[in-house]
């Protein structure tokens, strides 16, 4: 069995949070792991905001059982969060399983180049709060009969495909990063930034990033590469 050894308990456990809250948001979910020498990324697509969301992971040393190159594989978000160790900073990679159509579409990798116009973190979660509290209202004055699963759906991409300023981010993909705890309170400005590499777009925290794309094919406006 490959096991990862991350480099310390801190980041154990901040992988085991990650897993937790995409767990929360669809108890069958799939990440991809993608790795090269001491550094892992772990890929997850939440289904209720249509972004992807990317936790990089420090690896304390390369894997064991002569996977000493790469790693690149879509597993269990379950099956990895149970393996993980917090203590001795460890997981176990499950068996891989038939990946969900996303797995196969994932931003580049390189290619980034910053974009003008993100407000600041504090900002970023103001405009989160209120659009939560604008969704509640909204959806609190509708008669009973009118409380239909469609008009909730229509209320709320209204409000989440609201673009920050004119960045071109929609305001789901930081509703997305606050909820997966990219977005902390006390993150820097200095800490945070956008990017693009075509036509991603990429909200990049010190604790992960989340991807869309500004247009394309799809719910997340993606294309096959």
């Amino acid at each position: 069995m490959t096991v990862l050894h991350l480099v310390d308990e801190t980041e154990a456990a901040d992988l085991a949070a990650f897993l937790s809250r995409l767990l929360h948001y669809d108890r069958g979910a799939a990440v991809r792991l993608q790795a090269a020498g001491t550094a892992l990324a772990v890929f997850g697509r939440p289904p209720s905001f249509e972004v992807l969301a990317v936790r990089a992971v420090r690896l304390a040393k390369p894997y064991e059982d002569g996977l000493d190159v790469t790693l690149d594989v879509t597993v269990s978000a379950g099956e990895l969060l149970e393996s993980v160790d917090e203590r001795a900073a460890t997981a176990a990679v499950p068996a891989a399983v038939t990946g969900p159509p996303w797995a196969g579409v994932l931003p580049p990798r390189g290619g980034w180049t910053p974009e003008p116009g993100l407000p600041a973190p504090d900002a970023l979660r103001a405009t989160v709060a209120a659009a939560v509290s604008e969704f509640r209202s909204r959806t609190e004055e509708l008669a009973p009969d009118g409380r239909t699963r469609a008009e909730l759906d229509r209320i709320g991409r209204d409000i989440w495909s609201r673009e920050i300023g004119r960045t071109g981010l929609p305001v789901r993909a930081v509703h997305a990063a606050q909820s997966l705890g990219f977005l902390r309170p006390g993150t820097e400005a200095a800490d945070t930034g956008l990017f693009s590499s075509g036509a991603w777009l990429r909200l990049r925290t010190p604790y992960g990033s989340v991807v869309v794309r500004r247009a394309g094919l799809g719910p997340l406006g993606i294309s096959v590469r």
